[in-house]
């Protein structure tokens, strides 16, 4: 029997060591927000006790955008997809401190989650803000939006679903910019090959302001799923 193709990996886990007091935090707050690989597919009913539009953040690293979306927005429910536990205790302990409740988050590869545990059609919208650009032209295979990542993207969407990444790198933007355009499932909601401005929902993160500290400008794509007919 044949073994599966190799998948390339969009990340390299570089994490330190935690303190005993948050890998405790960890483990107390999890069984509350987090969800677990063999919980299988989630239903967003039960997991946050009510119906609501649902959306999933991937790579929300220390949580600025996805913490910050959810305490402006009770009537919503947010999906956080970290590879990195050090973020995810970050997040889970300003959910406890401050008493949010439509926040849950999983560990593990967003491709993964995507595959395995999201209904499909069942996601009102999925942001991907400045995930990693793999700079080097030798690792853009590494980036994570290629042709089948869309696809599964538009397989877990709503129609109507939003999806939106933000980068602060061109040549990453353009990347997303053709892959995205070159699929009739999706349309650009800023008109054709055009760019968006950044909307009032998609709060300020520090990898942000890092790359405009640098010099970089960001790009704001916003696609929409096409509605059926």
């Amino acid at each position: 029997m044949n073994s599966p193709p190799h998948r390339i990996k969009s990340f390299v886990r570089r994490e330190g060591r935690s303190s005993d007091k948050r890998k405790q935090l960890l483990e107390q707050l999890w069984p509350r927000f987090g969800i677990n690989p063999d919980t299988g597919i989630v239903d967003f009913n039960t997991q946050f006790d009510r119906q609501a539009p649902t959306f999933l953040e991937i790579g929300f690293g220390t949580g600025t955008a996805i913490l910050e979306m959810a305490t402006k927005n009770p009537e919503n429910n947010y999906l956080g997809v970290e590879v990195y536990r050090t973020g995810i205790g970050q997040v889970l302990s300003q959910v406890d401190n401050l008493g949010i409740t439509n926040i849950r988050v999983f560990n593990d590869d967003a491709v993964d989650v995507l595959t395995h545990q999201i209904p499909d059609q069942s996601l009102d919208g999925l942001f991907l803000f400045f995930p990693d650009p793999w700079h080097k032209k030798r690792h853009h295979k590494r980036r994570l939006v290629q042709a089948g990542f869309i696809q599964l993207i538009l397989q877990k969407l709503k129609p109507g679903g939003v999806f939106h990444a933000a980068t602060d790198w061109e040549d990453y933007a353009h990347q997303m910019m053709a892959v995205l355009s070159d699929n009739a499932q999706i349309i650009n909601s800023a008109g054709e090959h055009h760019f968006a401005k950044r909307p009032e929902y998609r709060p300020y993160t520090k990898f942000e302001r890092r790359g405009q500290s640098l010099g970089h400008g960001v790009w704001d794509l916003i696609f929409h799923r096409v509605t059926a007919t």
